[in-house]
């Protein structure tokens, strides 16, 4: 796939990786079709990246109808659909017996309703319009890129219900690309380190550069941009399917 020709669905796509990604894909002639909660910033991304080029569609990506809805008319939009790119996602911090007593059910189900089952709606929405694109030269119709996390191989203290969600993002990615290959439609995941998005923003300066310090190289937080390049990348090798990419400069995170 060339970049040009991309007509994408980016989920989280105001801010942070997503925004990144669609930054990327605009100025290399793509279309971009942004679904995020955060009205404001979906105002802002849209004038930065220009109303030819991009659209805001307010969307909660556990809401099925929703999602199905806003995939249909980000397609009207692009004139197409041929990726979606799964951005969207929440910490959900919190450790399974804290100070207060045992965490939520509650608090579990919605980390892993944002970022799995999220990730899961978005991408069977999607392809359920891919498939029906005129292939190119490979056979292919449609690319899907998923975001999971390095915590999905080791999380730490605190992350339970965040690496049980973005280890489900890897565990999807293999069957997903298997099933998928007979409509020529890819499936791939990411799996970031730490990176600096709003999340880590938040932080105080010491945890961020306690952060920094245990990356073995570069040591330093990842960039947005780089996420974007990978990504680019998987869009453009047709030959990349069914597997998660650790984009994480070598670290691997501790207990706590």
């Amino acid at each position: 796939m060339q970049l040009a020709s991309a007509r994408a669905v980016i989920t989280g796509g105001v801010s942070g990786l997503g925004f990144a990604v669609a930054q990327h894909l605009v100025n290399h002639g793509g279309k971009v079709a942004l679904f995020d909660v955060n009205e404001e910033k979906g105002a802002a991304a849209v004038a930065e990246l220009g109303a030819d080029n991009a659209r805001f569609y307010k969307t909660d990506v556990s809401n099925e109808e929703q999602v199905a809805a806003n995939v249909a008319a980000a397609k009207d939009f692009l004139g197409g659909l041929n990726v979606a790119i799964n951005c969207a996602g929440i910490l959900g911090a919190g450790r399974v017996l804290g100070k207060t007593g045992p965490m939520t059910l509650s608090q579990f189900s919605t980390t892993v309703m944002v970022n799995l089952v999220g990730s899961f709606n978005v991408a069977k929405a999607c392809a359920d319009l891919m498939q029906h694109n005129e292939a190119n030269a490979d056979g292919e119709r449609g690319v899907i890129v998923n975001t999971a996390s390095v915590a999905a191989y080791e999380g730490q203290i605190g992350q339970a219900a965040y690496s049980a969600s973005k280890g489900g993002v890897v565990g999807m990615t293999l069957p997903m690309a298997r099933e998928l290959a007979r409509f020529g439609i890819r499936v791939m995941t990411v799996a970031p380190g730490v990176f600096w998005t709003p999340m880590v923003d938040g932080m105080p300066d010491e945890v961020q550069k306690s952060l920094a310090a245990t990356i073995p190289f570069p040591s330093r937080l990842g960039q947005p941009a780089e996420y974007a390049d990978l990504v680019a990348y998987i869009l453009t090798n047709s030959y990349l399917n069914g597997e998660t990419i650790r984009l994480d400069g070598a670290t691997r995170l501790a207990p706590k």
